[in-house]
Protein backbone atom coordinates (compact mmCIF):
# COMPACT_ATOMS: atom_id res chain seq x y z
CA UNK A 1 0.00 0.00 0.00
CA UNK A 2 1.20 3.10 -0.92
CA UNK A 3 0.28 6.78 0.68
CA UNK A 4 -0.53 9.34 -1.70
CA UNK A 5 0.99 12.39 -2.07
CA UNK A 6 -1.27 15.19 -1.05
CA UNK A 7 -2.61 17.99 -3.69
CA UNK A 8 -1.10 21.31 -2.59
CA UNK A 9 -3.39 24.21 -3.83
CA UNK A 10 -0.47 26.20 -5.48
CA UNK A 11 2.97 25.44 -6.86
CA UNK A 12 5.61 25.37 -4.46
CA UNK A 13 9.09 27.11 -4.75
CA UNK A 14 12.13 26.23 -5.85
CA UNK A 15 15.78 25.65 -4.75
CA UNK A 16 16.94 28.69 -2.84
CA UNK A 17 13.86 31.02 -3.47
CA UNK A 18 11.44 32.07 -0.88
CA UNK A 19 7.87 32.15 -1.08
CA UNK A 20 5.15 32.10 1.55
CA UNK A 21 4.43 29.71 4.42
CA UNK A 22 2.74 26.87 3.19
CA UNK A 23 0.78 26.27 6.85
CA UNK A 24 -0.18 29.55 7.48
CA UNK A 25 -1.55 30.07 3.60
CA UNK A 26 -3.42 26.46 3.98
CA UNK A 27 -4.39 27.76 7.84
CA UNK A 28 -5.98 31.28 6.49
CA UNK A 29 -7.93 29.19 3.24
CA UNK A 30 -9.63 27.09 5.83
CA UNK A 31 -10.90 30.39 7.92
CA UNK A 32 -11.63 32.09 4.71
CA UNK A 33 -14.01 29.09 3.51
CA UNK A 34 -15.34 28.73 6.74
CA UNK A 35 -16.00 32.20 7.34
CA UNK A 36 -17.43 32.94 3.66
CA UNK A 37 -19.58 29.89 4.01
CA UNK A 38 -21.13 30.66 7.50
CA UNK A 39 -22.09 33.96 6.06
CA UNK A 40 -21.03 35.95 9.16
CA UNK A 41 -19.45 38.90 8.39
CA UNK A 42 -17.80 39.64 11.48
CA UNK A 43 -15.46 36.62 11.18
CA UNK A 44 -13.40 37.93 8.00
CA UNK A 45 -14.14 40.93 5.85
CA UNK A 46 -12.62 41.73 2.49
CA UNK A 47 -10.27 44.28 4.51
CA UNK A 48 -8.84 41.63 6.75
CA UNK A 49 -8.22 39.89 3.58
CA UNK A 50 -6.59 42.53 1.92
CA UNK A 51 -4.52 43.34 4.73
CA UNK A 52 -3.36 39.15 5.58
CA UNK A 53 0.18 38.71 4.78
CA UNK A 54 2.53 35.25 5.17
CA UNK A 55 5.58 34.57 6.48
CA UNK A 56 8.37 34.00 3.43
CA UNK A 57 10.00 30.25 3.41
CA UNK A 58 12.76 28.40 1.33
CA UNK A 59 10.04 26.01 -0.60
CA UNK A 60 6.95 27.93 0.13
CA UNK A 61 3.85 28.52 -2.26
CA UNK A 62 4.61 30.72 -5.04
CA UNK A 63 3.95 33.90 -3.95
CA UNK A 64 2.30 35.30 -7.52
CA UNK A 65 -0.06 32.05 -7.34
CA UNK A 66 -1.12 33.06 -3.55
CA UNK A 67 -1.48 36.56 -4.03
CA UNK A 68 -3.73 35.77 -7.06
CA UNK A 69 -6.25 33.53 -5.24
CA UNK A 70 -6.22 36.35 -2.36
CA UNK A 71 -7.31 38.94 -4.69
CA UNK A 72 -10.20 36.43 -5.51
CA UNK A 73 -11.30 35.65 -2.24
CA UNK A 74 -10.87 39.49 -1.65
CA UNK A 75 -13.58 40.17 -4.55
CA UNK A 76 -15.55 37.62 -3.27
CA UNK A 77 -16.17 39.02 0.56
CA UNK A 78 -16.30 42.39 -1.13
CA UNK A 79 -18.96 41.58 -3.52
CA UNK A 80 -20.92 39.17 -0.41
CA UNK A 81 -20.37 42.90 1.82
CA UNK A 82 -21.76 44.80 -0.96
CA UNK A 83 -24.61 42.80 -1.18
CA UNK A 84 -25.29 42.74 2.66
CA UNK A 85 -25.22 46.19 2.86
CA UNK A 86 -27.88 47.15 -0.17
CA UNK A 87 -29.96 45.20 1.45
CA UNK A 88 -29.47 46.21 4.84
CA UNK A 89 -28.96 50.22 4.10
CA UNK A 90 -30.27 50.41 0.82
CA UNK A 91 -28.79 51.51 -1.80
CA UNK A 92 -28.41 55.74 -1.74
CA UNK A 93 -26.60 55.14 2.07
CA UNK A 94 -24.17 52.71 0.10
CA UNK A 95 -23.32 54.67 -2.54
CA UNK A 96 -23.20 57.73 -0.28
CA UNK A 97 -20.48 56.25 1.93
CA UNK A 98 -18.52 54.80 -0.96
CA UNK A 99 -18.61 58.46 -2.79
CA UNK A 100 -17.42 59.84 0.54
CA UNK A 101 -14.39 58.04 1.12
CA UNK A 102 -13.64 58.58 -2.83
CA UNK A 103 -14.04 62.03 -2.15
CA UNK A 104 -11.35 61.67 1.06
CA UNK A 105 -8.72 60.01 -1.32
CA UNK A 106 -9.58 62.51 -3.75
CA UNK A 107 -8.98 65.26 -1.43
CA UNK A 108 -5.83 63.73 -0.73
CA UNK A 109 -4.59 63.01 -3.92
CA UNK A 110 -5.63 66.46 -5.30
CA UNK A 111 -3.00 67.81 -3.05
CA UNK A 112 0.42 69.38 -4.73
CA UNK A 113 3.04 66.72 -6.19
CA UNK A 114 5.54 66.06 -3.35
CA UNK A 115 3.46 67.06 -0.57
CA UNK A 116 0.05 64.08 -0.54
CA UNK A 117 1.62 62.17 2.31
CA UNK A 118 3.68 62.33 5.09
CA UNK A 119 7.66 62.10 4.68
CA UNK A 120 10.41 59.74 6.34
CA UNK A 121 13.16 61.48 8.26
CA UNK A 122 16.23 62.07 5.93
CA UNK A 123 17.77 59.01 7.10
CA UNK A 124 14.54 56.95 7.34
CA UNK A 125 13.52 55.10 3.77
CA UNK A 126 10.15 55.31 2.17
CA UNK A 127 8.82 54.68 -0.55
CA UNK A 128 9.90 57.31 -3.64
CA UNK A 129 8.01 60.11 -3.86
CA UNK A 130 7.52 60.65 -7.64
CA UNK A 131 6.54 56.55 -8.38
CA UNK A 132 3.83 57.32 -5.87
CA UNK A 133 2.60 60.82 -7.22
CA UNK A 134 2.67 58.95 -10.35
CA UNK A 135 0.41 56.84 -8.94
CA UNK A 136 -1.72 58.85 -7.36
CA UNK A 137 -2.12 61.07 -10.52
CA UNK A 138 -3.51 58.07 -11.89
CA UNK A 139 -6.14 57.16 -9.56
CA UNK A 140 -7.14 61.05 -9.11
CA UNK A 141 -8.34 61.03 -12.81
CA UNK A 142 -9.79 57.48 -12.65
CA UNK A 143 -11.80 59.03 -9.61
CA UNK A 144 -12.53 62.45 -11.26
CA UNK A 145 -13.27 61.07 -14.61
CA UNK A 146 -13.31 57.60 -14.92
CA UNK A 147 -10.24 56.77 -16.84
CA UNK A 148 -9.38 53.12 -16.94
CA UNK A 149 -7.66 50.96 -13.71
CA UNK A 150 -8.50 47.92 -12.08
CA UNK A 151 -8.20 46.66 -8.45
CA UNK A 152 -5.41 44.30 -9.38
CA UNK A 153 -3.52 47.48 -11.18
CA UNK A 154 -3.74 49.23 -7.30
CA UNK A 155 -3.30 45.60 -5.56
CA UNK A 156 -0.18 44.73 -7.56
CA UNK A 157 1.39 48.53 -7.60
CA UNK A 158 4.76 48.11 -6.16
CA UNK A 159 7.48 51.36 -5.08
CA UNK A 160 11.35 51.83 -5.01
CA UNK A 161 12.58 53.29 -1.76
CA UNK A 162 14.45 55.89 -1.54
CA UNK A 163 15.83 58.28 1.97
CA UNK A 164 13.42 60.90 2.67
CA UNK A 165 10.40 59.30 0.95
CA UNK A 166 6.74 59.33 1.61
CA UNK A 167 5.84 56.90 4.66
CA UNK A 168 4.70 53.65 3.81
CA UNK A 169 1.73 53.19 6.08
CA UNK A 170 0.09 56.07 4.77
CA UNK A 171 0.18 55.27 1.07
CA UNK A 172 -0.45 52.03 1.76
CA UNK A 173 -3.62 52.91 3.42
CA UNK A 174 -4.82 55.28 0.82
CA UNK A 175 -4.43 52.65 -1.42
CA UNK A 176 -6.31 49.82 0.38
CA UNK A 177 -8.88 53.17 0.94
CA UNK A 178 -8.64 53.03 -3.06
CA UNK A 179 -9.37 49.64 -3.53
CA UNK A 180 -12.21 49.62 -0.80
CA UNK A 181 -14.05 51.94 -3.25
CA UNK A 182 -13.50 50.20 -6.05
CA UNK A 183 -14.83 47.32 -4.60
CA UNK A 184 -17.33 48.96 -3.00
CA UNK A 185 -18.88 50.02 -6.98
CA UNK A 186 -18.28 46.88 -7.89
Amino acid sequence: MTAETPVLPFPVVAGKAEGYDIDQVDEFLAAARRAFETDDPTELSSVDVRRTAFRLVKRGYQIAAVDAAMGRIEDAFAARERENALAREGARAWVGSSRKLAQEVLDRLSRPARERFRRVGALRWGYRIDEVDAVADRIARYLESGESLTVEQVRTVAFRMQRGGYDEVQVDAVLDAVIEVMLAVG
